[in-house]
């Protein structure tokens, strides 16, 4: 009964491994001679582009050697390298927060980017926040805030309730400190003289304003000392040429 279900097959051992029918496929030996098939111009025919060497796919653009459209027409505009974007936000939108009891904030904890993005009240941070004043008669709340700028309108609105703004400056690395709450770290002062113009004016409420200086509860010390500094070099006046004349 054994030899009945016996397989006639012969059993597979080292001795007879060896690749499938079809699996295996000869090289193609290009340019040794005429009787191999491929000999002279090695299956490319006579000249011609697709006859040269590395004759692979053309560049994105490339047109058959007429001038390419993205050289045939004029250019406008140009991309801004020192170009910042703030998210902005609204006063009506933080006076719903608050009435939420999402945000709360006074002059020893003001309102920074850290907050309104743990609260969902801005969904990116981007360069900074800027404090708009659109629909500002809703806001009710005395409310300290520290955003990188600020509207006039906005500014206006939030001290007529009580509140206080004092823009600062962030760049990248003091901006993610910022928002992930590190504090071992000193933020970087304005370098560019346009910040410097800027964060140094109280109209503008930039914190390292003379008059921020003495009503900022959150002032540094060597927020004062920079503040002379900046001040020494913002009295000073520039030519066309930007060389300083003293």
């Amino acid at each position: 009964m054994s030899s009945v279900f016996r397989s006639r097959t012969a059993r597979i051992t080292l001795s007879n491994l060896s690749p499938g029918p079809n699996s295996q496929h000869a090289q193609k030996r290009l340019g040794r001679g005429q009787g191999s098939g491929r000999g002279g111009t090695s299956g490319r025919g006579h000249k011609g582009q697709k006859a040269r060497a590395g004759n692979g796919k053309p560049k994105a653009g490339f047109e058959g050697g007429q001038t390419p459209i993205t050289k045939r027409f004029p250019k406008k505009g140009f991309v801004n390298p020192n170009r910042k974007v703030y998210a902005p936000i609204n006063l009506d939108r933080i006076q719903h927060w608050i009435d939420q009891g999402r945000l709360q904030s006074s002059p020893e904890n003001p309102i920074t980017a850290r907050e309104l993005l743990l609260s969902g009240c801005i969904h990116n941070v981007h360069d900074g926040i800027k404090l708009l004043g659109d629909n500002a008669p809703f806001l009710k709340t005395p409310i300290h805030i520290t955003p990188s700028r600020a509207s006039q309108t906005a500014i206006k609105a939030v001290e007529s309730v009580g509140g206080s703004v004092f823009c600062q400056y962030y760049n990248p690395l003091a901006l993610r400190d910022c928002v992930k709450g590190r504090a071992d770290r000193i933020s970087a002062a304005p370098t560019r003289r346009t910040d410097i113009l800027w964060y140094t004016n109280w109209r503008n409420r930039g914190y390292l304003s003379p008059e921020a200086v003495e009503k900022n509860p959150k002032v540094e010390e060597r927020w004062k000392e920079l503040s002379k500094q900046l001040l020494s070099f913002k009295d000073q006046t520039f030519d066309t040429k930007g060389v300083k004349k003293m």
